[in-house]
Formats: C-alpha cells, structure tokens, sequence
C-alpha cells in the first residue's frame, strides 16, 4: 500500500526551520529522475518541475522542515536551554531523547525538575517549555567544544507501524513529502494538462515562509497544498470537535486560519474525489495556519486556491499517527486533481 521504508527515511531525516539541507539532498535524489527540472530557491525550497501541454502553472506545497529547537545558551554545568522554533504542546516533552545537531550530532534527553522535588503548587501547574534543559551525559568542556548557541535540535524517534496507521515524529509534515515523491512517480508517466511544480518548501512552522517566497516567483494559476491536519477522534471528543478523523480518506479542505479555500478548487477536488471513487471528508481547522494560504495570494495575480490534508492524531506532540489507507487516497486524490485540472469550471 505504501513504501514504508522510504517514509521511514523522510520521517526520521533531520530538517529544523532555517535548517533543512539533509531532508533536501534526500529528496533531491528521490525525484531527480522524475522532473524534467529541478532547482533550490535562494531561500532554500526545492522545486522539480514536470512540463505539461499548456504554460499554465499548478503549484503544490508540501513543508519539509519539522518543529524543532534551537540552542540559546550552555551553562557551566553543561545543560542546554533552547527556543522552540514551531509550536510545541510542552507536557509531550518531558524525558523525550533529542539530537543536538553540533560540530557532531549529540543524543540528549529533555530534562526538569524531578515530581518527587515539586511542591503542591508547582505539581498542579502546567509545565511551560522554559523550564526544560538538554541533558546530553557530557561534561561541560565537551558540551561547549560541540555545540553552541544556534545550533537546531531535533527529536528522536523512530517510524514504525501500529495497527492500521504508522507513528513517529514530524509525520507534519513529512506525510505529505512522501506523498509529493509518490505522485510525481504517478504522473512521469502522464501527460499533463498544464506545467507542473512540486514544491518542497522551508521553514513553514515560523510563518510560511518558504511558501511565500516560491509563490512569488512561481506565480501559479492554481495552488494546492498538502499538509497534515488534527485528527481529535479519541475518547473526550465531542462530534464538532474532530475536524477529521483517521481512516475517512483524505480530507478537502475548506478552510484554516491562514486561508478560505476558493469554492471552486474545493467543488473540483469534491467532484473528482467521487468520480475516482476516493475516500474523502472534508476539513475545518479553526485555528493553524498551512502553506496554502501563501499560494492563494502571494503570487503576481493570486491563484485558484486548496489544499488536500492528511488526518494526523497527537500533532505536535513527540509521536505523531496517521492511518495507511488515508495516505493511500491522499496520493491518489491529489494525482487525480493534477491531470484532471483542465477539466474543471473556474469560472466566477
């Protein structure tokens, strides 16, 4: 169903926002035999390019950088203070091992104040990131001939399979980078309507960034973007709550806090859905934003804009979970709507 051990490798690959050269060399070499093109921006994103029969632009989007950290100081015992870089639920952190990312790569392990130590108030607190360290096992000589201040730090954790879904870190959002691989193999053997650019971009979780900037350059006709979206299907969750939930298929989005999604992509990706008889749902995330909100407006004219999101329980957490089968009908969804896009009425 999936190419897990290829997903394993892009899951478990470093790539912190502003740092994310080794996620990029990956998956430069999973494409260059798919794209008639393949370029790095000046900030960074990776675009391969696949020409299609007319020069009209459909750009996707998929983040390749993870919510990480960045060292801020070392102190004279060797402990390591950080700042987030993305948002973090902090009580996820607690003992959870790290990868400072030095002059080597260091294993280190979030560290605070232990439970046994706590008084009555500061038990019924919730933890804040400010009072964790990194704990690396070093002396501080080593510590400070290895790492110093703004070096990116990363989680660790492999990618294994559990039940019907996979779970591991950075699945936000390198689900929908696996994805992006997987249908550019799909389409290299198609001819498309329209030029084709798969853009792996940087640094979305400080503020899109990446996406911007190759919106602006790109100027697309239509944007897609592909990310991961909550799925909160778990006991305590009412109804309203869920915005998706695991094993409904690929979920249409509507809209996030960054973007309202153009009617017309969300009908043509709802129509083609049914056509091709794929598994979907549609998405409301009240809050959060994703890279398709830098598509909609960010080029010269702006761009018919959507987005396709991959169900994702724990998000943001130290694991991260998502069901095969939605990763399945994401893949071919998102195939589906780059063939067919010259079929769709985009009128106003």
């Amino acid at each position: 169903m999936i190419d897990f051990e290829l997903l394993k490798r892009i899951s478990e690959t470093p790539g912190a926002p502003g740092f994310e050269s080794q996620i990029r060399n990956l998956i430069k070499e999973e494409i260059k035999d798919l794209v008639d093109d393949m370029y790095v921006d000046p900030m960074g994103s990776l675009i391969g390019v696949i020409k299609g029969l007319e020069p009209k632009r459909v750009m996707v989007a998929a983040h390749m950088d993870e919510i990480s950290f960045m060292v801020t100081h070392i102190d004279d015992e060797g402990f390591i203070r950080f700042h987030p870089l993305g948002g973090f639920d902090p009580k996820t952190l607690t003992a959870q091992r790290v990868i400072v990312h030095g002059r080597e790569d260091i294993m280190g392990v979030m560290g605070s104040k232990p439970v046994h130590l706590m008084t009555p108030e500061e038990k019924g607190k919730n933890v804040q990131l400010k009072d964790y360290f990194i704990d690396t096992g070093m002396p501080a000589n080593r510590v400070k001939e290895l790492v110093e201040v703004g070096d990116p730090v990363t989680r660790e954790r492999d990618l294994i399979m559990m039940g019907e879904c996979i779970n591991g870190k950075s699945l936000d959002n390198r689900v929908s980078v696996y994805i992006l691989i997987e249908v550019l193999k799909t389409l290299r053997a198609k001819q498309l309507p329209y030029d084709f650019f798969a853009v792996f971009t940087v640094q979305e979780e400080v503020g899109l960034r990446g996406a911007f900037s190759a919106a602006g350059h790109i100027d697309p006709d239509f944007g897609i973007g592909l990310d991961v979206t909550i799925a909160f299907d778990t006991p305590g969750a009412m109804p309203h709550e869920m915005v998706t939930r695991l094993g409904k298929g690929a979920a249409i989005k509507i809209l996030d806090g960054s973007v309202i999604c153009d009617t017309r992509m969300t009908s043509f990706m709802k129509a083609v859905a049914t056509r091709n008889s794929i598994t979907h749902q549609l998405e409301i995330l009240p809050a959060g934003g994703t890279d398709t909100g830098a598509l909609q407006r960010q080029g010269a004219k702006g761009s018919i804009a959507g987005a396709i999101s991959i169900p994702l329980r724990h998000v943001h957490q130290s694991i991260e979970m998502a069901n095969m089968q939605d990763i399945r009908s994401t893949i071919d969804l998102l195939a589906a709507t780059i063939t067919e896009i010259d079929r769709g009425n985009w009128e106003l």
